[in-house]
């Protein structure tokens, strides 16, 4: 059983040095490839690695099976591959427009590259997830989020789409186009993602402000208060004492708020001192905090960009659930909390904004997920997922596309009002099913 000390090793969970490993390969690689976590072993005869979009063509042209891979940030088969997987690591181009407040980014960027870069020349995204070492493309084909009543997840700032569709054709699908909100959350189903344009803001410098031993009695009556306290707010907990163990708040400096935050947050303490989510383990690997003032893209992450870990031996699970009913899923899960914690590293609890795509797990509801961050326990954890699934069933759990779940694939389909319009896109851009996988056949396809 790996202890909490030897997790700390990954406890940003970044990709630098495990997936460089993991993922190697110069234009076609047949060593054993796994995800960056390595708790799934690839089973794609092979890794591609075009160098340009006429290559890309090119591999699809040839016929057969093919998938794109971005950072490996998952820990399902979702970017796995009957016959070849791609990536466009060597896509690195940023470039903004300042006219139309855009950036357009290739498929292999990672948010730790593009934001800074934005922040140097005046702009800033709506949000980041807690690791910023992921891909634009394969976050935003996933519908990744940060967290925040009024954010939307990270695909709602996608503006415009490149990819090379089954018939080995480069299209573009602007925002507003025929088919667009089908084709952001896509899963990789679509195409291959040569490139996204992002929406962009003004850049704004931000605060973080850590509490601890927050009652969960104080989310039935507060819990909309609670997460509107911060542009940006995340709860974590052990499922112990009945308590969030920390609330994280990230404040914007060019926005006002109900309230200032004092030593007292709904009845939790200030914390005196930098917090790692795990409560008593060193903090260095985590973002700045105690109310100092920085970046935004220093302060939306949990951990630090310049702050390289190993691979991250974890695994991850998420629910979105609807927001007002947040508090009664938490206490619905709160009830398996002496099964949930000998498996557990650590649940966070975060806020995302509704939105229009048809695949995303916001889709027109404001959600709130609770995220497990599991021991690399496999069979112990699969066990516990269906009774944690079965107590959200009243709540219509929506599980994120790329972490593991167990709910039946025409559950998951049930939760979807556009999936038949999403079908009919799929058969218009991958008429041959090129890039369908077992994961795709299964939950997504039927």
């Amino acid at each position: 059983m790996m202890d909490k000390r030897e997790f700390l090793k990954a406890s940003g969970a970044l990709l630098a040095g495990g997936v460089a490993a993991r993922m190697a390969g110069g234009g076609v690689s047949d060593a054993k490839r796994t995800n960056w976590s390595g708790n799934y072993e690839f089973h794609a005869k092979k890794l591609d690695t075009p160098a340009t979009v006429d290559e890309v063509r090119k591999l699809v042209k040839s016929g057969g099976k093919l998938k794109a891979v971005g950072s490996a940030h998952s820990f399902n088969s979702i970017a796995d591959s009957p016959g070849d997987q791609v990536s466009l690591k060597s896509f690195e181009q940023m470039k903004v427009d300042p006219e139309r407040r855009t950036v357009t980014v290739g498929a292999g960027v990672k948010y730790g590259q593009v934001a800074p870069y934005l922040y140097e020349k005046g702009f800033a995204l709506h949000n980041l997830a807690s690791l910023p070492h992921i891909s634009v493309a394969g976050a935003c084909s996933t519908a990744t989020h940060g967290s925040g009543n009024r954010n939307g997840n990270l695909s709602t700032a996608v503006s415009g789409i490149e990819m090379v569709n089954g018939a080995g054709e480069l299209v573009r699908i602007e925002r507003g186009g025929d088919g667009f909100d089908g084709a952001v959350v896509g899963l990789g189903a679509l195409g291959v993602m040569t490139s996204l344009t992002l929406d962009v803001q003004p850049k704004y410098d931000m605060t973080q402000v850590v509490y601890e031993n927050l009652s969960f009695d104080r989310l039935k009556g507060d819990l909309d208060e609670i997460f509107s306290s911060g542009y940006s707010v995340s709860l974590f907990t052990d499922w112990q004492k009945h308590r969030a163990t920390q609330v994280w708040i990230k404040r914007r400096l060019d926005q006002r708020y109900a309230a200032a935050l004092g030593p007292d947050f709904f009845g939790a303490s200030r914390a005196t001192k930098k917090l790692h989510p795990i409560s008593g383990h060193p903090a260095e690997s985590c973002t700045e905090q105690m109310g100092i003032p920085g970046p935004w893209y220093e302060r939306l992450p949990h951990f630090r960009m310049n702050f390289t870990p190993s691979s991250g031996n974890e695994l991850q699970t998420e629910y979105f659930v609807a927001r007002e009913n947040g508090y009664e899923a938490i206490e619905a899960v709160e009830s398996l909390r002496d099964r949930i914690t000998p498996l557990l590293f650590v649940t966070e609890f975060r806020t995302i904004d509704a939105d229009k795509l048809w695949l995303s797990p916001c889709y027109e509801r404001a959600s709130m997920t609770i995220h497990f961050t599991w021991k690399p326990e496999w069979p112990a954890v699969r066990d516990l997922l269906p009774r944690i699934e079965e107590k959200l069933a009243p709540f219509q759990p929506r599980p994120h596309w790329a972490k593991l779940f167990t709910i039946d694939g025409a559950r998951v389909r049930a939760q979807y009002a556009k999936l038949g319009e999403f079908l009919k896109l799929a058969a218009r851009y991958d008429a041959r099913g090129e890039f369908q996988n077992e994961f795709l056949k299964r939950t997504v396809f039927g």
